[in-house]
This record gives structure tokens, sequence and C-alpha cells, in this order.
């Protein structure tokens, strides 16, 4: 990696790390889902810190250009984001309707008094 990607690679990832730790300060990001981003921020800095774990990890991949390690990351990242948020709007969908059905019941009863 060249010095001056590595730097704004540093830069960005430190970036990012402060801007979770603001978020949760602040209460806008709960610490259960700031977890997750914290880890992507850790491993960003840790690729961008130490170049060579880059090269390592794509020959043990078997890949040739160690940036598509990166993506490979990323996108192991959104499909982690995805399922995480699929159970949490599954879970939310389930409350719902529990709702539902106790709030019609509850009608039911008022209205037969």
């Amino acid at each position: 990696m060249h010095n001056v990607s590595q730097i704004v690679s540093i830069g960005l990832s430190s970036c990012l790390l402060i801007l979770i730790f603001e978020l949760v300060r602040r209460r806008k990001l709960k610490e259960k889902y700031a977890f997750i981003w914290l880890i992507t921020g850790i491993t960003i800095l840790i690729f961008a810190v130490f170049d060579k774990l880059l090269i390592v990890g794509a020959a043990l991949v078997g890949i040739k250009t160690p940036i598509n390690v990166m993506f490979l990351l990323g996108i192991f990242f959104i499909i982690t984001i995805n399922l995480n948020f699929s159970i949490i709007v599954s879970n939310l969908m389930e409350q719902n309707k529990k709702i539902v059905q106790k709030l019609a019941l509850l009608e039911a009863q008022t209205a037969a008094k």
C-alpha cells in the first residue's frame, strides 16, 4: 500500500471509530449494534496499519490482488449486518402481532361490557 493511501485508510478508520463512540455516547446508536461497527472499524484500522496482512490474507485465500480481500470482508460485513437486521425485524413483527392480538382482545372485552 502506498504511504498516502495508508495514511488515508488509517485516518478514515480512525474517524469511523470516533464516530461510533460518539454515536454511542449520544445514545443515537445502541451498544449491541455498535459492537459489529467497532469490529469493522478495528479490522479496517488493523489492515491499514499492517498492510502486509492483506498480502498474506490474499495468498491464503488464493486471491491475486490484496485489495480484493478488503472487498471480500466488506461483502461479509454487509451480509452480517443484513442478517442481524433481518432477525431484529422478524422479532419486531412477532411482537407487533402479539400486541395487536392483545389489543383486539381488550377491545372485544371492553365492547362486551
